[in-house]
């Protein structure tokens, strides 16, 4: 078998509605079928000399990332699509002239590495989990993203026992009403992803002030290239932490694994580099004791079959983050929709990755941008009179009210 091409699938998704989303201050609606907001999916298909097609998923800079396929297709024109480790390689050594492109180097394989294993999975008549080692489980376990109680008691009363909530403005007291609202029996999770990202040490007192709802984990409480500070806040308190989505590949993640910085390793199945990459990160963790919960919130459905398919054969799975009412496309771009039953998903039993998307509907969605100010000004992430200033990091203010419920 031979690739004998790679089509790129560019569609603009629809933004979460703020009520859905562990973020505070996004927006969305469709006026005229246009999209507002900037989420963009991409997906591919890599044909082959012998009428197997396979699809797969990038993410990272979707629209950046499609012009570096294209660049990168005619390497791979002519390969056997079986020899996946070695086509990985290629593809890395190829982009290294570049410098280390990171996530958007690593989303542009993904996608690649993806299909080439939903290739392999429907030559041999078997699924992908099959071809990484058998699964340990049939089903996933999911959290959704809750904010306010009204959306934290819509997900408990679907039968869904893990939310997330998010924003940096003011999380102390949006855990304590979320705890009060859900009761112990629920687990809750926040996602403290900036900007402005907190210092090293107002993180370690915020994650101190949350020890006591017992939080399944405290995610990104600093900018996710200061490692060191993790050191600090890992010392400091007593709470898992969680990272990993913004970077990429085994290299990426290597040293918040091996210096055991994390207790759950987050990797971006749109951007990791591929299933490849994540079967591998996995493996790293294990031998830390690290739990695995890919990132998923801003992804499209292929790559959520994909993190299916790895978290089914790993054994340190813990969960995966869905948010499957987020924008009503969402079901609509694939095919088949996944099989959720309250808390969990089906694994999937087809060969290959076990779906395909809609290429009608996603060309009825052309990309209108993806770059964005992630919050508005009234969200109130920043210190008052600083929004403008567009800060990577920032001290708090008013700092007995910050920290304290």
């Amino acid at each position: 078998m031979k690739i004998t091409g790679i089509r790129t699938f560019l569609m603009h998704a629809g933004q979460p509605d703020p009520s859905k989303w562990a973020s505070d201050g996004h927006a969305s609606h469709v006026t005229q079928h246009k999209l507002e907001g900037t989420r963009n999916w991409l997906f591919l298909k890599i044909e082959t000399d012998e009428g197997i097609t396979g699809i797969g998923e990038c993410s990272g800079w979707p629209r950046v990332i499609e012009t570096a396929i294209k660049d990168i297709a005619p390497l791979l024109i002519g390969e056997d699509p079986a020899h996946i480790e070695k086509l990985w390689q290629k593809m890395q050594i190829a982009m290294m002239g570049h410098g280390m492109l990171g996530t958007v180097g690593a989303g542009a394989m993904t996608g690649i590495d993806m299909a080439l294993w939903d290739i392999k999975g429907k030559a041999l008549g078997v699924p992908v989990w099959m071809l990484l080692g058998g699964k340990l489980r049939d089903r996933i376990p999911i959290y959704s993203h809750a904010n306010t109680a009204e959306r934290a008691l819509a997900v408990k009363s679907r039968g869904i026992n893990t939310i997330k909530c998010g924003g940096v403005s003011d999380p102390v007291r949006k855990v304590a009403m979320l705890r009060e609202t859900v009761g112990d029996e629920m687990d809750i999770a926040i996602d403290l992803h900036g900007p402005p990202w907190m210092t090293p040490a107002d993180a370690c007192r915020l994650v101190r002030a949350l020890e006591p709802y017992e939080l399944l984990w405290v995610e990104d409480p600093i900018a996710p290239d200061n490692l060191e500070g993790y050191r600090r806040i890992r010392d400091a308190a007593h709470i898992p932490l969680a990272s990993g989505e913004r970077t990429a590949t085994i290299f990426g993640e290597r040293q918040l694994i091996e210096e055991e910085l994390v207790d759950v390793i987050q990797p971006d199945t749109g951007r990791a580099g591929g299933i490849t990459q994540m079967k591998k990160i996995a493996a790293m963790a294990e031998a830390h004791h690290i739990q695995m919960a890919p990132h998923s919130g801003s992804l499209g459905p292929v790559a959520e079959y994909a993190a299916l398919h790895v978290l089914a054969s790993i054994p340190n799975a813990l969960i995966l983050e869905r948010i499957d009412d987020d924008w009503e496309g969402r079901r609509h771009t694939i095919v088949p929709h996944p099989v959720q039953e309250g808390g969990s998903i089906a694994v999937p039993d087809a060969p290959g990755l076990g779906c395909d998307i809609d290429e009608d509907f996603v060309a009825r969605f052309p990309s209108e941008g993806n770059v964005s100010v992630p919050v508005q000004e009234s969200a109130n992430s920043y210190n008052p009179g600083t929004y403008g200033e567009r800060l990577y990091v920032q001290t708090r203010l008013s700092r007995r009210s910050y920290f304290n419920p």
